[in-house]
């Protein structure tokens, strides 16, 4: 039997996309950032623990590892990415973890994780690096502004991240990958604050990290927002007990893309249903007017309601 036009368009979008991206792999290849070499960074013990002498050990091997890098960057003589880590080296950053190597693997801290009562671990999405890093630390520092005391923000650059002109962006192997480290990290971040209210926020290809790692997690809310799925069909297929959310902004060009996903011999391309439709089956939260990279905008909807999800309360507007 013929499939149906619907279904035929769908494979053409999505082929012509594949098509697209593999035409500028190379060109973004050749950019991508995990060119700038850096050193191994220190074995580091679980975090058991978030005491403030703990957190304050952490926070000083993170330091190293950065200063490391920025020497080896500054050797290799890639200036910018130098000046980037010594950013990110000031005495009042705190990271408990890094790595520079392949683009950067970071997660830091933003607020006080010691005394926090919820804790929301944001995940990125694509071209998020080392050399874009400013990006995702300014939506951390704005969500923990609008939080305010008793509330910590970590932003969980754990995964190599695909470049947006890439076969990476429309396949969930990146994902895939970044999974067991993205539900070993939440593992340990709750036996470490067993009390705290624990939240993934998941941005974009963030979404189908969240979506691969989401089994079995102890969390309280799993947040899509900007999501081109999870690579599941429903929110039942999480297989989560936190409460799924979604939502999208209106002119967030996500929503344009087609919501499938088609089985190749060895992955798929796609990653099925819209999830802000009602056949998804998430708690869809007003996102506002904004567009795809704008939903820790300080003063937006879409950071009003995400902060209201993670403190345990209703996003404003709300309807199912």
């Amino acid at each position: 039997m013929a499939p149906r036009p619907r279904s035929r368009r769908l494979r053409r979008t999505l082929l012509a996309a594949l098509v697209a991206a593999s035409v500028a792999v190379p060109v973004a290849g050749a950019a991508r950032p995990a060119a700038v070499p850096a050193p191994a960074p220190a074995p580091l013990a679980p975090l058991r623990d978030t005491a403030p002498v703990t957190l304050a050990e952490r926070y000083t091997t993170g330091r190293a590892g950065i200063l490391a890098a920025e020497r080896t960057a500054t050797a290799h003589g890639d200036h910018r990415r130098a000046a980037n880590l010594r950013a990110m080296a000031a005495p009042a950053r705190h990271f408990l973890s890094f790595d520079g190597r392949d683009g950067g693997r970071t997660v830091e801290v933003l607020g006080d994780l010691s005394h926090a009562e919820r804790i929301a671990v944001l995940i990125p999405g694509s071209d998020t690096n080392l050399d874009s890093y400013g990006r995702l630390r300014d939506g951390a520092t704005a969500l923990q502004r609008q939080l305010g005391d008793r509330a910590a923000v970590v932003a969980w650059l754990g995964y190599r991240t695909p470049t947006l002109l890439s076969t990476d962006t429309i396949s969930p192997g990146l994902a895939d990958s970044a999974a067991p480290a993205l539900r070993g990290f939440v593992r340990e971040l709750r036996a470490a604050a067993p009390t705290a209210r624990l939240s993934l926020l998941c941005h974009s290809y963030g979404s189908v990290v969240c979506g691969s790692a989401a089994p079995g997690l102890d969390v309280a809310d799993i947040v899509l927002f900007g999501s081109p799925g999870t690579g599941r069909d429903n929110a039942a297929a999480l297989r989560t007990r936190a409460t799924v959310w979604a939502g999208r902004g209106a002119d967030d060009w996500i929503g344009d893309i087609p919501h499938a996903r088609i089985p190749l011999h060895f992955t798929s391309v796609g990653f099925g249903t819209d999830p802000v439709s009602p056949a998804f089956g998430a708690r869809v939260f007003p996102a506002g007017d904004g567009g795809h990279s704008d939903y820790l905008k300080p003063g937006s909807t879409s950071l009003t309601n995400i902060a209201r999800i993670v403190s345990g309360r209703t996003p404003e507007g709300t309807t199912r």
